[in-house]
């Protein structure tokens, strides 16, 4: 891992004896200390590859800056120059397999507090740079030629040390696979996800004995508790069933444990502990998007429904496209996005997840069907491959119940010409007949569609761009609908324009 600090630009030696284990900062950090102003270190040719916490296209370096700087995370930024065009902006919450390349036109900007005095960019070469208490730096030249036989028998013992254990974990699965201990070794590598690991009295205590449900789905219930530290968290208890909980339980550490986006659910820790298996998460203030659609209170008014659809689409996009692994959600609905205070949305709820393998991406098989009734596209239902267009089409449908109000699972009322009854057809239909008739007879049909606690206050544009873009998603023919990206470049572009 590449380390560049200096003393004089906030940054000193974890341990001045070791210094493999890197740098930390000497300064306050932005989340104590909100109202201390910072600027940024430019580090040519420098990259933090991996462990975006955002990233946003045709960006200026000043929407860049300013962006890193109303995050509390941010840490810095990576900057890529496009030709002809804006850049491309990388925001970092973690300085992690850091290299560099004279050859690279990117650059790194460290974030810093403003009253710190400039940095001597200069003494960071390809060396390892930080500062001591004596205020000079120290470089640490990598050496050009290295001992032969020394490397030789380095690798050799490596190889060797390897082999080894793969045969023990062979042999140790083959004794133990019949004894109901093979799902026990999960819970250990879950734990080297680096999460911290609760005993079930601890959490049962900050839940009151479990008092306090928030939320219920197949996979468990949800309970708001409060740590010993004060924190406030949502605690998830899967559901006693010896099998399906243990998947769901492993799906969810494993999984969350590679993904950092601010549209996404963060885990904090977990309990692995006799029959009992529980998750921590970040609490959301504002409660799910099905809770906010149902209440009485019409808090969801435009602005906030337009930014949820963008933000929801920028976390499925990572999931799809940008992450280490590329994921399957397969359970997007308005229960799985969670809102915080200011009803920003995080999608949450990976107990139904899947990996996706690289190199078969059409032709994921799954052993059984996943996901919830109104939401989940016609591949399921037909025994299709599974991409990850069955979550464009459940996102889809999402939107619809944003715009309409309505749920997909109930359907959407329709009083017929001439006719006493009232039946109910799919959401979907109702709302490609209603704009189909609007457009045949010129008629102004948004309205009737529209969610009647909006009423008239919405943007007319945004309406249309986001009515298309629903039905987009919901196409039959999976390979019509657009992926994630394309659905968040198009809201982003509008929002960018509207401003």
């Amino acid at each position: 891992m590449l380390i560049i600090s200096s003393f004089e630009a906030g940054y000193r030696w974890f341990d001045i004896e070791d210094w493999s284990q890197g740098c930390i900062p000497s300064f306050q950090l932005w989340c104590n200390n909100s109202e201390q102003k910072s600027r940024f270190l430019s580090l040519p040719g420098v990259d933090f590859y991996g462990y975006d916490y955002a990233f946003f296209g045709n960006h200026t370096y000043r929407q860049c800056a300013s962006l890193c700087s109303r995050l509390c995370e941010c840490k810095g930024f990576q900057y890529k120059p496009v030709r002809g065009a804006n850049g491309q902006c990388y925001l970092k919450a973690q300085l992690l397999n850091g290299r560099r390349s004279p050859s690279s036109t990117n650059s790194f900007f460290l974030r810093l507090p403003l009253p710190l005095h400039d940095y001597d960019e200069s003494a960071s070469n390809n060396g390892l740079v930080c500062g001591r208490n004596g205020g000079g730096a120290i470089v640490l030249e990598r050496p050009e030629k290295e001992n032969e036989l020394v490397k030789f028998m380095l690798w050799f013992a490596i190889s060797f040390g390897g082999i080894e254990v793969v045969c023990i974990f062979m042999v140790w699965c083959f004794l133990f696979r019949n004894n109901g201990m093979l799902p026990r070794q999960g819970y250990v590598l879950a734990a080297a996800t680096g999460f911290r690991k609760f005993s079930y009295s601890e959490l049962k205590h900050a839940t009151k004995g479990f008092s306090e449900e928030i939320g219920r789905g197949g996979g468990g219930t949800v309970y708001k508790g409060v740590l010993s530290d004060d924190r406030v968290v949502a605690i998830k208890r899967l559901h006693e069933v010896a099998n399906q909980g243990e998947s769901e339980f492993l799906a969810e550490v494993s999984i969350i444990g590679r993904l950092n986006h601010m549209n996404l659910i963060g885990m904090l820790g977990f309990c692995a502990e006799g029959k009992y298996r529980l998750l921590v998460y970040e609490y959301m203030e504002n409660g799910s998007l099905a809770q906010n659609l149902s209440s009485s209170s019409n808090v969801l008014d435009w602005t906030k429904r337009y930014n949820i659809a963008l933000g929801t689409a920028r976390g499925l996009a990572y999931l799809h496209e940008e992450c280490l692994e590329w994921i399957l959600h397969c359970d997007v609905k308005p229960q799985n996005i969670l809102l915080d205070s200011d009803y920003k949305p995080k999608v949450g709820d990976f107990g139904l997840s899947k990996l996706l393998n690289r190199n078969n991406l059409n032709n994921s098989s799954f052993s059984r069907i996943r996901g919830t009734r109104g939401y989940m596209a016609p591949e399921w239902v037909f025994n299709l491959p599974i991409t990850s267009k069955v979550d464009v089409y459940s996102y889809g449908i999402v939107v619809l119940e944003m715009i309409t109000g309505r749920s997909p699972t109930t359907g959407a009322p329709i009083t017929e010409l001439e006719a006493e009854s009232t039946h109910h057809e799919r959401l979907v239909t109702w709302v490609r007949e209603k704009r189909k008739k609007g457009s045949e007879l010129g008629a102004f049909w948004v309205d009737e569609i529209v969610d009647p606690s909006l009423g008239s206050n919405y943007d007319m544009k945004e309406m249309e761009i986001l009515i298309t873009v629903a039905l987009e998603c919901v196409e039959e023919e999976k390979n019509l609908r657009p992926n994630m990206s394309q659905v968040a470049e198009r809201l982003q572009s509008h929002d960018n324009e509207s401003r």
